[in-house]
């Protein structure tokens, strides 16, 4: 696989498999490409491409934290899709990635055959938010597997209640790096200090790039239990998107995991439209 840099030199990771209409996945604000595994291994028949974005685990972390900011990593994207010779692609946002996702629809709408947004929408419930500035770019108290695995369930266990034991290890170890030393971040903890900084400003009205879609097929995917996407919101976005695909997802929170029957469903119908 060749390597993939951007103009401004990084290095970023990705992985390209399968053939047939592409399917560019793109993750949250601390993850990587490997959130896209339970997805990868409950489709086939599409070319699957997954980006791991600046600063996150795989990819070259940024010198200058200001960098990690959803323009830039838009431009990012779109870069990338040149890069593969992608000219156009149906879009999964998990969570920040759907951010990316609206902006990719305000500056290069022609490069999307549809969207699916991950548990995100134009406006972000507090609680979500603030829960995820707890916890954002501090290393977890913890120095070994069983302790990260019993703070996991402790702040994430219901609103994923149906998890088992295997299941919370294989994410403990996917989220975090454990290892002899103890537990580690696998991201630039400086995406703290910008989404700090970005915090500073007013907050933007998302509700115009959300507008932007009105001509690209759509799709919702929202955890039940999410506390960063409220139902008030997704009102909002079907009366603007009456059209919009949806999927409310039972005992999952922020964010489904995308192999669930309602979210392949929604995907599903979402192939069926994507222009």
């Amino acid at each position: 696989m060749k390597n993939f840099k951007t103009s401004d030199g990084l290095r970023l990771d990705y992985r390209d498999e399968g053939s047939g209409m592409v399917v560019l996945c793109l993750p949250g604000l601390t993850r990587d490409l490997s959130d896209f595994d339970e997805f990868a291994g409950a489709t086939s028949g599409i070319r699957l491409v997954r980006l791991t974005l600046r600063g996150r685990k795989g990819s070259d972390f940024d010198p200058n934290f200001a960098n990690y900011n959803i323009v830039q990593e838009a431009r990012d994207v779109v870069e990338f899709m040149d890069f593969l010779d992608l000219e156009k692609a149906v879009i999964i946002g998990t969570s920040r990635g759907g951010f990316i996702s609206m902006v990719l629809a305000a500056t290069v709408p022609e490069r999307l055959a549809a969207v699916l947004l991950n548990d995100i929408g134009p406006e972000l419930d507090p609680l979500g938010l603030g829960r995820i500035m707890d916890y954002l770019g501090i290393t977890p108290k913890t120095s070994n597997l069983d302790g990260l695995i019993i703070a996991l369930k402790s702040n994430m266990a219901q609103d994923f209640p149906k998890l088992n034991d295997e299941k919370w290890a294989e994410l403990a170890k996917r989220w975090f790096q454990v290892d002899a030393e103890g537990v580690s971040l696998t991201y630039d903890p400086k995406l703290r200090d910008a989404m700090l900084e970005q915090n500073q400003k007013p907050t933007p009205d998302l509700w115009p790039l959300f507008d932007m879609m009105a001509d690209i097929p759509l799709a919702l995917v929202r955890g039940v239990n999410s506390d960063l996407l409220s139902l008030d919101t997704v009102v909002k976005m079907q009366n603007r998107r009456p059209d919009m695909i949806y999927a409310n997802i039972p005992d999952r929170g922020h964010v489904p995991f995308l192999n669930e029957a309602g979210a392949l469903d929604a995907f599903e119908k979402l192939l069926k439209a994507a222009r």
